[in-house]
């Protein structure tokens, strides 16, 4: 659980500069213990003996996808949503709207673009924008 934290810090903290600092390493490591692994199925890719990705999803939901910056171009990102699609016929997730990286990812693995939102609902209060994809 601590390794999956950890992967998620790094990556969001690379993805989303502007949002460093949010949580701390603790809050992190209570997130992913008392919620994450509580509520979703959660996959990891390992390269080494060391955690590079991770997923967590649940029906209808991926709640959390990240891969460690370095690690990134190696196709894990892309194998662990795999899982989730495989699990379930149809997936939504939210991502902000200025990671774009995150926004390509998806759309090129043919999540559809349903709503978009100012961030005020968002405990990162970050314009944020929901995908959805379906099977078939």
């Amino acid at each position: 659980m601590d390794e999956a934290a950890r992967v998620h810090r790094a990556a969001f903290d690379r993805a989303l500069p502007w949002l460093v600092g949010l949580h701390t390493a603790d809050e992190d490591r209570w997130f992913y213990r008392e919620r994450v692994f509580k509520t979703c199925q959660v996959w990891g890719v390992s390269e080494c003996s060391a955690l590079k990705g991770i997923i967590a999803f649940r029906e209808d939901w991926i709640d959390q996808l990240y891969v460690l910056p370095e690690a990134h171009g190696r196709g894990i990102g892309g194998a662990l949503l795999e899982v989730a699609r495989a699990a379930f016929g149809s997936l939504q997730l939210w991502t902000f709207q200025r990671n774009d990286k995150a926004r390509r990812f998806y759309q090129a693995r043919g999540f559809l673009l349903i709503r978009e939102t100012d961030g005020a609902e968002n405990e990162e209060q970050e314009p944020a924008a929901l995908y959805r994809w379906t099977r078939g």
